[in-house]
């Protein structure tokens, strides 16, 4: 009896640590506009059609993304610089559009905008960079006490994923060599794939189907262990500036998919980070394939996530 108690002590324990803060009071707060579903799937096809492929083989079709990019950000509002990296023999860029301060803290927020071989990436990632572009235009009229960088990454897939190559390395490497302070981190990574499906929710353990939904209809938090402090900031700003349903975990990397974005590179420089995904492969089945189209997004549940990250990233940069 008493190894029963403390193990369900244990769990109830391990619930409250990789999910809380468990009950937030929804506030919604005005911006200068709202997020639009209609602008998200236009920034998706054109990312996805326009600009097909974006692997690092295609260097040129990569270029051309970035400029784009670059214009929607300026014409958001935003102060637009290029970072150009060499990787593998070729020169690669991200794209980074600022508002708020010049000085002090700095507060990123970063989508990849590459693909894995000659895929569409609708969701991975042109639904990130899409809100990215989204953000933009509700930041423009914010007004800001500490600086917030909006960075389109290229090369976050392989073979460069996981090395000093990919962009959001080459950028948490300069603010750590610049000597700046960052704030947090937020990773944009697939945003687009919900299913109300009974078991469309998968899950790398067994064991954490006693703690999150069977059914892939909600948004993610994700971050390490140590990262408790801001992986609870960023959710409960999202649960009260969204109508969405928002889980978190925090745990170490050797649960899957934890560290499988741009968010691990501000880790290894040792900057606060999280990545908010629709969960990836745990739930959409077109991950990586000829599948994952335009079509296939909830363009309105995605506005309710640029809801909320837009309210995450105001609120830390108040």
């Amino acid at each position: 009896m008493t190894f029963i108690l403390i193990s369900a002590l244990a769990l109830l324990i391990g619930w409250f640590w990789m999910t809380q803060p468990l009950f937030v009071r929804r506030t919604r707060r005005s911006a200068g506009s709202v997020p639009d579903p209609l602008r998200l799937e236009e920034f998706v096809r054109r990312i996805v059609f326009d600009f097909h492929p974006r692997d690092f083989t295609h260097p040129e079709s990569l270029s051309r993304a970035a400029r784009f990019i670059g214009e929607e950000m300026q014409r958001a509002g935003a102060e637009v610089s290029d970072q150009l990296f060499e990787a593998g023999g070729g020169t690669y860029r991200n794209v980074i559009g600022s508002f708020g301060p010049q000085m002090g803290e700095v507060i990123v927020v970063g989508a990849h905008y590459d693909t894995d071989g000659e895929m569409p990436g609708a969701d991975d990632n042109a639904s990130g960079v899409a809100a990215l572009l989204e953000l933009a235009g509700l930041l423009a009229s914010e007004r800001l006490s500490r600086r917030v960088e909006l960075v389109a990454f290229a090369l976050e897939e392989m073979p460069f994923f996981g090395t000093g190559a990919m962009g959001s390395a080459v950028h948490a490497a300069s603010l750590r060599a610049a000597g700046r302070r960052v704030h947090a981190m937020i990773c944009l990574e697939m945003l687009g794939c919900f299913d109300d499906r009974s078991g469309s929710q998968r899950f790398p353990f067994s064991l954490l189907r006693l703690f999150y939904p069977g059914r892939g209809n909600f948004i993610a938090v994700v971050g390490n262990v140590g990262g408790v402090n801001i992986v609870r900031r960023v959710k409960r700003s999202m649960r009260a500036g969204s109508d969405l349903p928002v889980y978190s975990i925090n745990a170490p990397s050797i649960v899957p998919g934890v560290d499988l974005s741009d968010h691990q590179s501000y880790w290894r420089e040792g900057f606060p980070a999280v990545m908010i995904t629709d969960t990836a492969f745990y739930r959409n089945e077109r991950y990586h394939t000829a599948a994952d189209t335009p079509e296939t997004l909830d363009y309105n549940r995605m506005t309710q996530v640029v809801r909320g990250v837009f309210r995450a990233v105001t609120d830390l940069a108040r």
